[in-house]
Parts: C-alpha cells; sequence; structure tokens
C-alpha cells in the first residue's frame, strides 16, 4: 500500500479582530450543535426509553425515528453531492490531513460488515413477515441505502474545505454526525440487552425471558428474538436463527463504523468555512506507506503470537463459560492470564517507545491540526470508560478480600488495564506530536558579527576572530559536505524509527484482538461474580453497559492512531 501526499498547507494568519464573516462562522457552528444537541437528546430519550420494560415505548417507534433521521441525512448528502459540491469555487481547499487513507479503508471495511449485518435482519424480520411490523423491514433496508450514500460521500468529501451554503452545510454535517450517534447508542442498548436477556436466561435456564418480565410491558428484547407481552413471532426455524444470530455478531462493525463516520463528520465541520494558503510542507507529509518497511519484524512476529493466542484464548472461553461451575472457573483464569502477560507487554513496550522519544531529535509539530486534536480527545474520553470499570473492580476485590486466585488474577488484570492505557496514550500522544523524519531542530546559528553578512568572501571569512573556521560555511560545491552529514546523521537514527515501527505494529496487532474479545461477547464481568455480589447486578451492568463500549471504541480508535504513528515514524 502505497500513498502519495501532497505538502500540508498551513493555516492562513488571522486578522487582528474578527470581522463580521468570523462572527457568524461562530454563530453558524452555535446553531448546528443546538441542532444536533436537541436531536440526539430526542434520539436518546427514545433509545433508552424502549430499553426499560414498564416504559410504553415500543421498538417500532425507535425504529421509526432512526429510519427518518437516515433518510433526512442521506438526502442532505445527495444534495451536497450533486449541488454544494459543484458550485463554483465551492472547495478551495483541501485538508490534507483529514480522512487519510487508512480510516476510509476502515471505513469501507466496517461499511461492508454493516451492508451484511443489514442482510441478516431483513432476512430475520422477513422469515416472520406475517407478524412483524413493516418499519421493522424496511429499517434496515433503508441503513444499508444510507450506509452506501454516506460511506461514497465520506470516501471523496472527507478532505473537503466547503465555502458555500455554509451554514447549511454545518448543519447537515451535524445533523448526520447526530444520526450515527443514534445508530451507535441503539446498538449498543440493544447488545446490552441481549447481553442481560442471555446471562437471564443462563441463570434461570429458561429461554426467552427478559430481567424483569412483565405481561404489560413492551422493550428491546424483542430485538434479541424473546416473545415479549405475548408476542406471537417465534424464531423456530433454523434458517431464522441464522439470521438472528448472525446480525447479533455483527453487531461490533455496524458500532464502529457509525462512530469512524462520525469522527470523520467532526473533522469535515471544523472545516467548514477554513482558510489554508498553500506553503511549503508541514507537519506529517510522508512520502510513501509501505507495510513492514524498514522494521526489525520483531514486533509484528510478536503481536502475531499474541494474536492467535488470543483467538484460541477467546474460542475456548466462549466453549467454557456456559458449562459447569469448574470449567467457568478454568475460563475465567485462562481469560485472565492471557490479558495479564499481553497487557504487561503491552505496558513495557509502550514505555520502551517513550524512552526512544527521549533521544529523538525531531522537532515537535504545533501546528493547527484538527483530525489530531480530535483524535487526542477521543483516546482521552474513551479511556474513562475502561478506568471506570478497573477502579470499580479493585475496589470490590480489596474490600470484597476474597482470597482465591480468581480475585488476584482480576486485581492484576485491574491495575494492569490502568496503566496499559495510561502509557499507551503516552505513546500515542506524542507520535502524533512529532514531526516527519528529518524535521530536527537546526544547530546553533554562527555568532552575532556573521548574522549580518550579505556578501562575504569565503576565504577571507575564516580570519575573523569571531567566526572560526566551521564546516558549513566552507563548501566548495552546496551538496558536498551536506552529504557527508546525511550519511552520518541518518544510520544514528535509522535504528530509533526501525524500534518505533515495530513498537507501532506490536501495540496495533494487541490492541486489535483485545477489541475482538470483548466485541464479539466475551463478558467476564458476569461470569466472574465478585463485582455481581458486591454491587448487586442492576448497578454492576449498569456501570458495564455505559462504559464498556466505551473501552471496545478506544481500542479500534488506537489501532487507527497507531497505524497513523507507524507511517509517520
Amino acid at each position: 500500500m502505497s500513498e502519495e501526499l501532497a505538502p500540508g498547507p498551513k493555516e492562513s494568519p488571522p486578522s487582528p479582530w474578527p470581522g463580521p464573516h468570523e462572527v457568524w462562522k461562530k454563530g453558524g457552528r452555535l446553531l448546528s450543535v443546538l441542532l444536533a444537541v436537541n436531536v440526539l437528546l430526542l434520539a436518546c430519550t427514545l433509545i433508552s426509553s424502549g430499553a426499560f420494560n414498564k416504559v410504553a415505548v415500543y421498538d417500532t417507534d425507535v425504529f421509526a425515528l432512526l429510519t427518518t433521521m437516515m433518510l433526512l441525512a442521506a438526502l442532505w448528502i445527495l444534495y451536497y453531492l450533486l449541488r454544494t459540491a459543484r458550485c463554483p469555487d465551492a472547495v478551495p481547499y483541501r485538508d490534507p490531513h483529514a480522512g487519510p487513507i487508512w480510516l476510509r479503508g476502515g471505513l469501507v471495511l466496517f461499511g461492508i460488515c454493516t451492508l451484511v449485518m443489514d442482510v441478516f435482519k431483513t432476512g430475520y424480520y422477513s422469515s416472520s413477515f406475517g407478524c412483524q411490523s413493516a418499519i421493522k423491514i424496511l429499517h434496515p433496508l433503508i441503513q444499508a441505502v444510507f450506509v452506501i450514500v454516506q460511506t461514497y460521500f465520506l470516501w471523496v468529501s472527507a478532505k473537503d474545505c466547503i465555502h458555500v451554503h455554509l451554514d447549511l452545510t454545518r448543519c447537515g454535517l451535524m445533523f448526520t454526525l447526530t444520526t450515527n450517534l443514534a445508530i451507535w447508542m441503539a446498538a449498543v442498548v440493544d447488545e446490552s440487552v441481549h447481553q442481560a436477556h442471555s446471562y437471564s436466561s443462563a441463570q434461570s435456564n429458561t429461554s426467552h425471558t427478559c430481567l424483569t418480565p412483565d405481561p404489560q410491558s413492551v422493550s428491546l428484547c424483542s430485538h434479541a428474538g424473546s416473545s415479549v407481552g405475548g408476542d406471537s413471532c417465534p424464531c423456530d426455524a433454523t434458517i431464522c436463527q441464522i439470521f438472528q444470530q448472525g446480525y447479533f455478531y455483527l453487531y461490533p462493525f455496524n458500532i464502529e463504523y457509525s462512530l469512524f463516520a462520525s469522527t470523520m463528520l467532526y473533522v469535515m465541520w471544523k472545516n467548514v468555512g477554513r482558510l489554508l494558503a498553500s506553503s511549503h510542507s508541514h507537519g506529517h507529509t510522508p512520502s510513501r506507506v509501505s507495510l513492514f518497511r524498514e522494521t526489525f519484524f520483531a514486533g509484528p512476529i510478536l503481536g502475531l503470537m499474541l494474536f492467535v493466542v488470543g483467538l484460541a484464548v477467546f474460542i475456548i472461553y466462549e466453549v467454557r463459560v456456559s458449562g459447569e461451575s469448574g470449567q467457568t472457573q478454568q475460563a475465567l483464569v485462562i481469560y485472565y492470564s492471557f490479558n495479564i502477560v499481553c497487557l504487561g507487554l503491552m505496558t513495557l513496550v509502550s514505555l520502551s517507545g517513550s524512552v526512544i522519544y527521549r533521544f529523538d531529535r525531531r522537532a515537535m509539530d504545533h501546528h493547527k491540526n484538527p483530525t489530531r486534536t480530535l483524535d487526542v480527545a477521543l483516546l482521552v474520553g474513551a479511556t474513562l470508560g475502561q478506568y471506570a470499570i478497573s477502579y470499580f473492580s479493585i475496589v470490590a476485590v480489596v474490600v470484597g478480600m476474597p482470597r482465591d486466585l480468581l480475585g488476584g488474577l482480576n486485581l492484576t488484570h485491574a491495575l494492569l488495564m490502568i496503566a496499559q492505557h495510561t502509557f499507551q496514550n503516552l505513546f500515542i500522544i506524542e507520535s502524533l506530536h512529532r514531526g516527519p523524519p528529518g524535521a530536527e531542530p537546526q544547530d546553533t546559528p554562527p555568532k552575532e558579527p556573521c548574522r549580518g553578512l550579505t556578501f562575504a568572501n569565503l576565504d577571507a571569512l575564516h580570519s575573523l576572530p569571531a567566526c572560526p573556521p566551521t564546516p558549513r560555511l566552507v563548501e566548495p560545491s552546496p551538496a558536498g559536505p551536506q552529504e557527508a552529514v546525511d550519511i552520518i546523521s541518518v544510520p544514528r537514527g535509522h535504528w530509533r524509527r526501525q524500534c518505533l515501527k515495530d513498537i507501532s505494529l506490536f501495540l496495533l496487532l494487541c490492541n486489535v484482538i483485545l477489541w475482538i474479545i470483548p466485541a464479539f461477547g466475551a463478558r467476564p464481568h458476569f461470569s466472574n461474580t465478585l463485582e455481581v455480589e458486591f454491587y448487586s447486578y442492576t448497578l454492576w451492568a449498569t456501570i458495564v453497559n455505559i462504559c464498556l463500549p466505551f473501552g471496545i471504541f478506544y481500542r479500534m480508535h488506537a489501532v487507527s492512531s497507531l497505524l497513523e504513528v507507524y507511517v509517520l515514524s
């Protein structure tokens, strides 16, 4: 994979006082933010209300709202592509930092998986067409259209700095971003209810029961195929059960697609009306992207080994955790042992990367970069979810004082999770703020008497007392001494770049496997009953269901950031 990147533009210097255009720029942003907040609050209220049994909010109401939002967002995207973007001088600048190829590639990959999920959903609801509402069948079809239109839009327009229809574009981008967040929240709530339903069924050894069954209530348990309130839509056919299980296993890709699209839409929103001036390259502008180029191969090999072992551990955990009590404990010991080893190695590797940066002479990049600012904010914000779960586990283990092996593993796992997130964030954030290779600070300039020289005889210049002979000034040919300097300096920093690339690839592969395990259903938080008994199931389920989605998102966002770190090292 290779990509040629154009020299990055820089922000045009601001005027000494804000003009009318700048004032309305802030007003347009405020208007779009208020629109997004109101729509998002409405969606969150309806979606969260549908997750409770005793609230008479039907899942068809949620589907109707999401379908309407996706239709409106798709219509605005078509208007942008066919009308706004085709206006004269509509896109005078393009942000080279926005929408890198690996981010757009990930968006396409998750979009394809979301389309497969929509096929499974359509098949599942169509298998019981006689008793299902039409909106349930229409919803995945509209979502498929929305995903196709939005993916194409972000692929071709992610770098746009639009300069026409400013207020309409800001509001459209914010509304589309809100639509993606609503879809993300609906998927998270649906998956959480499904997990709670599975836990309740395992505890009572019955199927199709909700946590608080009530014949007069309606809940999103119907998404999981349960029979709520006398619903006459059983899923007994084999093809129906395949569709049902299939779309639940594809939910993680839909969740990540919505979050990837939201981040790209936010950067586009920040770039609306942005003024850029072409200049020499600054910031991160690698010439080519080549996988495994200039690496020691130690990082990729060790990362692949942990990835394969992690897949085996995940399969063993899923098979044994639903068995007898002894098998469940063995599954938890294997799960915690693997995570402790993986997190410990990731912590040490992140620390070693930070130590290498102490010897790195590359200058820091302080230019304005909305993409990098958003990446850092998302990394730090998503970390809080895993921090919260870890600290709740630490309190439960320390106060509960279990003296068994499982309690010790749980405590070690929680502490290492905090350390790993902390040091990995430090490494990634410092990497994103480093200049490209070769952007080293200049050496100390000559003394003051030499600075004012406009024309000088180089042979006579060395006789001046204030300017001793300097190899930098004596150069018979312009390229000779500089080539010698390059020959000496490049190999000296070459090993650092190789180490940083190995570290980035190792952390990337480890984050992928640590995303797969919880994203596809591993919930040791409930299999290990320590926290459930300490906090009660209701409180602990609330904590996990709110914080865990942020932890899962952190892993995939760290993968995207580490890929950028690898390319820029």
